[in-house]
């Protein structure tokens, strides 16, 4: 995949920059594993606002993915596709039993290339991009996505566009050590399965929305500054005129922000070995 550029016919057409997508699928996604989602526009079950800044779009379909890579058949690409609800794309797999699933599709994965998947560890998978297996199988350095936290509940980790983790260490008590895209090193069960490759769309990162409709149909609001509201809805707000805030900069419920440490002290999860490293400052 490549990004596409345009030429400044409009304003909004001038810093735009999109992926080209004409090597995905161009119809309808696979119907059986489609289903509808609705719109929560950042409310709870009481109707309060939880997430701020959410609301609108455009209405989306749900592709029901298969997180967990339990079924230890082989299977095919059958073609690679676009999915509104994530940045990566998809992959379509038809296994033996032609039974299709979908799977986060990673890059270099083509339409006609076979997966195949291990979880009991009966079954010998050759380390290719695309493969499901245990870590205590992959070897050392080998990158992958779609990670479980906790063996058998599906992966829950690296699974944007573009993004990957590394394998940099096995120790003897059945745990590994993966360098994760935030720079933090953690350690996993043995048993915790992964697909290797990077995931799809490594473009996305040079994506430009070009104006700010875009993001309106992706349901995302404009972010409101704190100084710009009142007393009741940030600490921030009110004041005569326009105002600094007052105080060091926190969220609406008063936490310090920007760049302030969030994790308890007292609260240390012992599978971090390293935590995120700090990014240099610009002089």
């Amino acid at each position: 995949m490549t990004i596409q550029t345009y030429n400044p016919v409009t304003p909004s057409m001038r810093s735009l920059i999109q992926i080209d997508k004409s090597d995905l699928w161009k119809g309808e996604p696979y119907r059986p594993l489609v289903e509808g989602q609705k719109r929560t526009g950042g409310r709870n079950n009481l109707g309060r606002t939880t997430v701020n800044h959410r609301g609108g779009g455009h209405k989306q379909r749900y592709r029901i993915i298969d997180f967990t890579r339990n079924n230890e058949l082989s299977a095919t690409v059958q073609r690679l596709e676009y999915d509104p609800n994530r940045t990566a794309f998809l992959a379509l797999l038809a296994d033996t039993n032609n039974k299709y699933s979908y799977i986060i599709a990673p890059h270099n994965l083509f339409p006609g290339d076979t997966v195949v998947a291990s979880g009991s560890g009966k079954n010998t998978v050759d380390i290719r991009t695309g493969n499901a297996l245990p870590l205590g199988e992959i070897p050392i350095g080998t990158m992958v996505h779609n990670i479980e936290m906790k063996p058998g509940k599906g992966g829950q980790i690296v699974r944007s566009a573009g993004t990957y983790a590394q394998l940099i260490k096995k120790d003897d008590n059945g745990y590994c050590m993966l360098r994760l895209p935030s720079g933090e090193h953690r350690l996993f069960s043995g048993f915790c399965k992964a697909t290797i490759g990077i995931v799809s769309n490594l473009d996305n990162k040079n994506r430009s929305l070009g104006k700010a409709g875009r993001t309106r149909w992706m349901g995302i609001k404009p972010t409101v500054r704190g100084v710009a509201m009142n007393p009741v809805d940030h600490p921030h707000g009110g004041g005569e005129g326009r105002t600094s805030g007052g105080r060091p900069s926190v969220t609406p419920w008063g936490w310090p922000t920007k760049g302030q440490p969030t994790r308890s002290v007292r609260k240390q999860n012992k599978f971090i070995v390293q935590t995120i490293k700090k990014r240099k400052q610009r002089a």
